[in-house]
């Protein structure tokens, strides 16, 4: 089968090259931060368009999001009194009138698209109203969240990366039965619904055998990071291509983020073609083998679906009954079928296997971490201390499953977090003289946000910094919390995600005297923030610094 007619290896007829990198070198760049989905916009917010009626009969009531080709509204059907869900067109403004006819046409397939597959796992369409010469797509509202609204609070474990996975693949078999390929398979467009529903959305460039094809010539439309090579190379794709793009899905399940994610896009499709990715660390044996299968560059070379579909059921077959892990799910899992851990007890492996006092115990084990992790004679349990005399002048707490690295000029080690969520750094230097390059910032918060701004010592580049700062104390010394909540530099979204890092400056001695610094790296928001908030917590309890 094929998007629409020929040989699935034919060249496209605007034929596409291998991209290449600004500046002719055609290295990819290092990654930026975890995977960014477009949020969902809260239902309080106001919106202009909030009340209108559409078609006689469809009520916006709030708009929950936005991608590329529509914004979505919550709306109530007053014919049949239900809330919907329902799809606005959005051309930017300046746009011929070509252009704009092509988006309106393409929202149509949409509908068109979605109706014709029949299956609990693809959002049902209801409707399609002509209102202001645009068509608004009616759908069933899904509540719940998007797999990649999902990833910004953590990883998932195999078992539910693979159940989620089956799902989508369920979905993309009924619709490849039909002569559709989906071309946009990616967390932001797998939906986690009550009761572990999963419904995989937005058909909006989704190809029908026979049907004539829309993209005008030399354009490339689809998320970089989760296109299949073949598609980057301009050759007709074929199911093996929406297989490819689950595959990249279950990596990013597990690992954070797609393997292939660069800083800019011809970087990001050069790795598309030319990378190989690790297995990931997270999703060993059976899950991993499969991943990297479905990530072979030759389509011909991937399992089948049918073989997909049985190595997934295994891997999402449910735990035993008095699995540990399953206690651990019920205590305090969240809606939506997501089984997450957070880090600070996901690392816990005693408590996850402590039953004698049940999930109770290991609930209320946990709280007493947070409270004063510690209280007793070493580090929770999970967490490892860490001498970084010759580094640091102190020991460090930190995850026993953080990888430690350091810079070359031993003034900086780091731990990274396996998921890719989370980072904790420790340095120990000297302030920085008026005639330095970077100018270190100290304490004060209109400077460090300048300095962030700047991009820092390392490098990261943000905007829309907000700092925050009190003073507090470490171990009888005088000290510094600081707050920073910022936007990526590179990020171009009109509802950015934001980050965070939560830091502890402690001066030496005397002025000029190297002082400590402390920062841990997380989301701004969500349920991982307040995990970030606990790992803060806990590192900074457990610094303990030797020098006077």
């Amino acid at each position: 089968m094929t998007d629409h007619g020929g040989r699935a290896d034919e060249p496209t007829s605007y034929g596409l090259q291998p991209p290449h990198a600004p500046g002719g070198s055609g290295a990819p760049h290092p990654a930026p931060p975890a995977h960014i989905p477009s949020p969902t916009v809260p239902a309080s917010a106001p919106d202009s368009a909030a009340n209108r009626l559409i078609g006689g009969r469809y009520r916006l009531l709030a708009r929950l999001g936005h991608g590329g080709m529509g914004t979505v509204w919550r709306a109530h059907d007053e014919v049949v009194d239900r809330e919907v869900a329902v799809k606005e067109p959005r051309v930017p403004e300046h746009l011929g009138e070509r252009e704009h006819g092509t988006v309106h046409e393409r929202m149509r397939r949409e509908a068109r698209t979605a109706a014709r597959i029949d299956h609990p796992s693809v959002v049902t369409v209801h409707d399609v109203v002509v209102e202001g010469g645009k068509p608004w797509i009616v759908m069933e509202l899904v509540r719940g969240h998007s797999l990649g609204d999902r990833l910004q609070e953590g990883t998932l474990d195999p078992r539910e990366a693979a159940r989620i996975g089956l799902a989508v693949l369920d979905a993309l078999t009924a619709a490849h039965a039909m002569g559709i390929l989906h071309r946009d398979v990616k967390p932001d467009n797998v939906m986690l619904g009550a009761a572990d529903r999963v419904v995989l959305t937005d058909f909006g460039i989704a190809q029908v055998e026979g049907e004539q094809r829309l993209t005008e010539t030399g354009a490339f439309i689809g998320s970089p990071e989760y296109i299949a090579p073949e598609r980057v190379l301009g050759q007709r794709p074929g199911p093996e291509s929406d297989l490819w793009s689950l595959g990249v899905v279950l990596y990013a399940a597990v690992e954070g983020m797609s393997p292939y994610r660069r800083s800019h896009t011809p970087a990001t499709l050069q790795a598309v073609l030319s990378a190989e990715p690790q297995t990931p660390a997270r999703g060993t044996g059976a899950f991993g083998t499969l991943v990297m299968q479905l990530l072979r560059k030759d389509p011909a070379a991937r399992p089948t679906a049918a073989e997909v579909r049985r190595t997934l059921q295994e891997l999402a077959a449910p735990a035993p009954a008095t699995s540990p892990y399953a206690l651990l799910a019920a205590a305090g899992g969240r809606g939506g079928g997501s089984r997450w851990v957070p880090p600070v007890l996901h690392r816990n492996r005693p408590a996850q296997f402590a039953l004698g006092g049940g999930a109770l115990a290991v609930v209320v084990a946990l709280v007493l971490i947070l409270v004063n992790p510690f209280a007793g004679d070493g580090p929770p349990e999970g967490w490892q201390i860490r001498p970084e005399n010759e580094m640091l002048s102190a020991d460090v707490a930190v995850p026993e499953e953080y990888e430690r690295a350091q810079d070359d000029d031993n003034d900086l080690v780091w731990f990274a977090d396996p998921s890719g969520v989370f980072g904790i750094d420790f340095w120990h230097r000297a302030p920085q003289t008026d005639d330095t390059s970077d100018g270190d910032p100290g304490a004060d918060p209109a400077a460090r946000k300048t300095y962030y701004e700047k991009g820092g010592a390392d490098t990261t580049q943000m905007k829309e910094a907000v700092v925050t700062s009190k003073e507090t104390t470490h171990q009888g010394r005088k000290a510094v919390e600081m707050d920073t909540v910022y936007v990526p530099y590179s990020s171009s979204d009109d509802d950015p995600v934001r980050y965070r890092y939560r830091e502890l400056l402690i001066p030496g001695g005397k002025k000029g005297d190297p002082y400590w610094h402390v920062r841990v790296r997380m989301p701004a928001e969500g349920r991982a923030a307040k995990d970030g908030d606990a790992i803060f917590t806990e590192v900074v309890e457990g610094l303990n610094i030797h020098a006077s």
